[in-house]
């Protein structure tokens, strides 16, 4: 007997909620594309963020991803791409922006050059 957990997504960019159960240990984005539901992703790999999401309740396991800090993950964030499903979980997308600029915004602006920035050019 195979055990699942009722993940739900709430798909904020297009105001819709999904609602499957996944096969523990089961990757998540696979599992809904399987289900010919479309989430947002781009890398597949776990190192961008265009797949972020919240998690309201429960948890996941992303431990094969590098694009979101420890922080980020403790603070409640994931990857879809690399999630897999290791408990009942609610999420809810993020765009890829807001999530890049709350871990790496704080950095941006002091990242200078003797030459300058080249993005002034």
């Amino acid at each position: 007997m195979t055990v699942a957990h009722k993940v739900t997504i709430h798909f904020r960019q297009v105001n819709k909620k999904f609602s499957l159960n996944v096969p523990h240990g089961a990757n998540i984005l696979q599992h809904f594309e399987s289900s010919n539901i479309k989430l947002p992703f781009l890398c597949r790999n776990g190192c961008c963020t265009s797949c972020a999401v919240k998690i309201l309740s429960g948890k996941i396991d992303q431990s094969d991803g590098i694009g979101l800090s420890k922080q980020m993950q403790q603070n409640g964030y994931g990857l879809l791409c690399i999630a897999r499903a290791i408990d009942s979980v609610e999420m809810e997308t993020q765009t890829e922006d807001e999530v890049y600029e709350m871990q790496f915004g704080k950095y941006l602006g002091k990242i200078k050059s003797e030459a300058g920035n080249p993005f002034d050019i």
